[in-house]
């Protein structure tokens, strides 16, 4: 998959997973991973970018937890505005795959 693909939809499916709850960065990426039967593996380096650029615009906040082996873990959570943001994605995309729907509809596959 491109990395243009993997980076327009990164926004779309970390506020996903946090709607679903709270959760922290190695988490997020092992979900990502689970949900993509392991086509897509995010690495710390593509993911904190995205969660930082989400908590400066206001959609999650961050809260410092403490895990069950006693280490504390930054734990990202969506709010209101954060939900908002969500839906208008979900819009967005939810556009772009009935596009994709209509002009996929004939396509001959390739041998």
């Amino acid at each position: 998959m491109s990395k243009e693909l993997i980076g327009a939809s990164a926004v779309p499916i970390i506020l996903s997973i946090l709607d679903k709850d709270d959760s922290y960065g190695y988490e997020i990426m092992q979900k990502v991973k689970e949900l993509s039967s392991g086509k897509i593996e995010w690495k710390e380096g593509s993911l904190y970018p995205v969660l930082h650029k989400l908590e400066k615009t206001g959609f999650i906040k961050s809260l410092w937890k403490m895990a069950d082996n006693g280490r504390h873990r930054k734990y990202y959570a969506i709010n209101k505005k954060g939900r908002k943001a969500l839906q208008t994605e979900i819009e967005n995309w939810k556009l772009v795959q009935e596009m994709l729907d209509v002009l996929w509809v004939d396509l001959t596959p390739i041998d």
